[in-house]
Parts: structure tokens; sequence; C-alpha cells
């Protein structure tokens, strides 16, 4: 029998699929695995390279199994899907893991520690409450839209559909009002955990010496610069800013051929909410510039007078980007380019 050289690893909440390749390739056994048989397993078998998708749970196995002595390498599932051959299931899957693995130009995610992972819970809590407190204002503006009450959009006017709820005086029947009351009360909860979240994200801020360094980028806020250093992966991770930008999904989509080069919306990969959060601090700024700041760059400027603020919003979210990356990656605080004169 060949020895293990490589093993896929295919994830799952109760049932595990390991699938061992030799140095060959060739197939040197297929097992079912229960979550309580895991780490026995791998501690029977000679230290190999064990591979798996970067999905839920991944980098607590990655640490479990790391520290049987193995190297853990976690595959975006995107590049493990072309090695899948034909039907998909739980032993293909864990098959086109391992060659995938095996590929010389493969790209891994590096493991995340549990400090590391502890870190960004207040940025993912925080997104679901802000989530929650949307739906909750659109419901509250359209159940008082249909008795004639228009609000603007936005949390900054929320204050205004709690007073007319609580205004005696407006025309709503009483059975809505007591029903919309629940609605107010459940959103100034929100509202309060929310403020209590931002707290704890503004203290990190003050004594976390990478956001204090990223924070002198104009649009980026404590929230921004806090999230960046809990989710962003090492800036060693990329060779210059252009792919971390990449990697976040704010350069053009390319379907290019035959010489010709065609660029497409944004790929929108990469990490949801360091994307969505630079967008809004670009964004910021953009709003700030069109109204006259005199802090706003001469370059931000002229695209403004030149294009549409979204197409402004996302270049200048891509160009904070790389910014950041140069920022993490050589140190150092951001200076304003002096404008020409």
């Amino acid at each position: 029998m060949e020895q293990v050289i490589t093993i896929g690893l295919d994830l799952a909440k109760s049932v595990f699929q390991a699938h061992g390749a030799d140095a060959a390739g060739g197939v040197v056994f297929r097992k079912k695995l229960r979550r309580d048989q895991m780490l026995a397993f791998f501690a029977d078998q000679p230290l190999c390279l064990v591979a798996m998708e970067a999905c839920a749970g991944a980098h607590y196995w990655a640490r479990e199994i790391g520290a049987l002595g193995h190297e853990v390498r976690l595959i975006p599932p995107a590049y493990v899907k072309p090695f899948v051959k034909r039907q998909k299931n739980d032993m293909a899957d864990a098959e086109a893991i391992s060659e995938a693995a095996q590929r010389p130009t493969m790209r891994f995610v590096t493991p995340k520690s549990a400090e590391s992972q502890a870190a960004a819970i207040v940025f993912r809590t925080r997104d679901l409450l802000v989530r929650q407190r949307t739906q909750l204002i659109n419901a509250l503006r359209g159940h008082l839209a249909e008795f004639g009450y228009v609000v603007r959009q936005g949390a900054g006017h929320a204050a205004k559909l709690f007073d007319l709820v609580a205004d005696p005086s407006t025309d709503l029947p009483q059975q809505a009002r007591a029903v919309l009351a629940v609605i107010v009360e459940s959103l100034q909860a929100l509202q309060a955990q929310i403020a209590l979240l931002d707290k704890e994200i503004a203290a990190r801020a003050k004594q976390d010496p990478v956001a204090k360094r990223l924070m002198t980028i104009p649009g980026v806020g404590a929230v921004v610069a806090t999230a960046l250093v809990a989710l962003a992966p090492a800036a060693s991770t990329f060779r210059r800013g252009r792919d971390f930008a990449a990697w976040l999904g704010l350069t053009p989509r390319q379907h290019s051929s035959g010489g010709k080069e065609r660029l497409g919306r944004t790929t929108r990969m990469g990490e949801r909410s360091l994307r969505r959060l630079l967008i809004l601090g670009a964004s910021s700024a953009a709003k700030a510039a069109s109204r006259g700041s005199e802090s706003a760059s001469p370059w931000l400027r002229a695209m403004l007078a030149k294009k549409p603020r979204m197409l402004v919003t996302v270049a200048l979210a891509n160009k904070m980007a790389r910014i950041v990356w140069a920022l993490m990656a050589h140190g150092g605080t951001y200076k304003a380019p002096i404008a020409a004169t």
C-alpha cells in the first residue's frame, strides 16, 4: 500500500469524507468519518498535507489538525469546483480537494487563529443588527405610508417615524398604533445595542496602533479601520495593493480574448463586509468633496466633475484599498498628495 501524501477532507456538520492520495495522485483510501472520529483518525495518519475548502468550520479544523503535526491548507471553494468530476457528492468533493491541493499554482487561504476569529465577531454581529434595523425601519415606513404619512429614507429619519406613532394627534387607528409601537420598541432596542457595539469598536481602534494609522486615510473611520485589522489577511499575502483590491472585489471583471481587453462590473469577490465598509467610507468622502470640502483631493474633485458619483465612489474605494495595503505592508501614515501648481 502506498503512503498517503495528501488527504482531501470534505467538511460537514456530522459526517465528513476523507480522500487519501499517494505521491502520484493515486487513491489510497476513501473514508467517511463522524465528528467524534476526526481527531483520532488524523492522529493515526502519517504526517502529510491535509486540504480543505475554506468554508464554515474550516479554520477550527485547520487549528485542530495542524496541532497534530499535519500541514493544513485551505482552498477557496471556487478553485476546487473545476476538479469535481461529473456528479457532485461528498466523495467527489473530497477527491477534487485532494487534486486541487497538489496543483503548483493553487492559491490558499491562511488559517485564522481563534483570537482573530473572536475579533471579527463584533463586526458580524453589528452587520446583523444593522440589517435587522433596516428591515424594521422599512416595515414601519411602509405601514405608515398606508395611512398617508411618508418619511424620508434612512436611519437618520427614524426618529420622525417614532414621533408619528407616539403622537396622539395623528389619525392612526388605535389597533395599528398598538402594533406599530412594538416595532418602535424593537427598533429602539436595536439602536441601543448598535451604539454599544460602536463604543466597543471605537475603544479597540484607540488601542490598536495599526487601526490608528489606517484612520489617517480620508474616509476610513474607527469601524472601517478596526474591521480591516480584524478581517483582512496579512499584507504579506498580497504582492501589491491591486491584488488586495481585487481580493475585496473592487476591480473590474475581465472578459478579454484575442488581445482585446473587455472590462465589466466589479467582481464583488472577497470579504463582503470590508468591501461594503470601504464603499460607505468612500461615499462619505465623495459626498464631502461634492459639497466643496477643502480637504478633498484634486483627483477626487476632477473625477466628480466628469463622472457619475457612484462610479467615482467605487473607484475611490479601490484607491483606498490600495492605500490601506501600502500602510499595512510598509507602515507609516497617510500623507495627502500635494496639488500641482
